[in-house]
């Protein structure tokens, strides 16, 4: 984050008042693999090497963690660097990738574009945990939201497991990358993905939901509102997603078999 200079006006008192304000910070991070494969992702200046992962997952490049021979970042620079072992035919995932309905997401936080649901994975967990659990977890990803605190500009992602354990967490300008960052988080620290739960502060479209089904997560929560594409999307994929989890109260959508009382 930032600070930066300010007017703050009061139209009761009628006054203008000069100060300081916190304000979040996006860069473009430039993720390069291979030297060959190129893309600009505008994010916070933080877990480059988390986004990376995750993005280059969802998005079909990288099949499995085992297939990185390195991966370095330049935090002064926004540059990440990917290298794949000579074992991976970058060149063929990349003709695969194309040939797939690209969807650009309505929010263009991240250059990520989820595939036609043709390609979504139908998640076989069996995963089920108490509806406290997620309650529970609003009050921990508020107590490690620390930038959106400040200034209110950022949205929080968290993987848990079914005990309520938090295993990863972001925060970033943009609600895609947050789910890129924490599933590149679970990714590098070999999260079984199945046994957990997501949770994010932004809306869910169907992308969210791609990305989830895409590493096996069973169930998606948010404080927001869900999206009708949310909706078909975990439907199709056997995720159970649930919006709205204010207060004591939360909204089932689909699979609610996974959600004890």
């Amino acid at each position: 984050m930032r600070q930066v200079k300010m007017t703050r006006l009061d139209l009761e008192s009628k006054k203008a008042e000069e100060i300081l304000d916190d304000i979040a910070e996006e860069v473009p991070l430039q993720v390069t693999v291979n030297g060959v494969y190129s893309f600009i992702i505008w994010s916070s200046p933080s877990q480059f090497k988390e986004l990376a992962v995750g993005h280059l997952y969802v998005d079909d490049i990288l099949q499995a963690v085992d297939e990185i021979q390195a991966i370095t970042e330049d935090k002064a620079k926004n540059f990440c660097q990917v290298t794949l072992k000579p074992t991976v035919d970058l060149e063929e995932r990349l003709k695969n990738q194309r040939k797939g309905t690209r969807i650009v997401p309505l929010i263009k936080a991240s250059t990520s574009a989820y595939q036609h649901d043709d390609r979504l994975a139908i998640v076989q967990s069996k995963l089920a945990i108490k509806a406290q659990v997620i309650l529970d977890a609003i009050e921990q990803m508020n107590t490690k939201a620390k930038g959106f605190k400040k200034t209110g500009g950022l949205h929080d992602s968290g993987i848990f497991k079914a005990d309520g354990t938090m295993v990863a967490f972001s925060e970033d300008v943009g609600r895609h990358n947050t789910v890129d960052k924490v599933i590149g988080e679970g990714l590098l620290n070999e999260i079984n993905f199945d046994e957990c739960f997501m949770f994010i502060t932004g809306r869910v479209p169907g992308d969210m939901i791609y990305k989830a089904a895409k590493v096996g997560l069973p169930i998606v929560a948010s404080v927001a509102a869900v999206l009708n594409s949310g909706v078909a999307s975990a439907e199709k994929a056997n995720i159970t997603l649930v919006g709205f989890v204010r207060g004591k109260r939360m909204n089932v959508y689909t699979c609610r078999e996974r959600i004890q009382l």
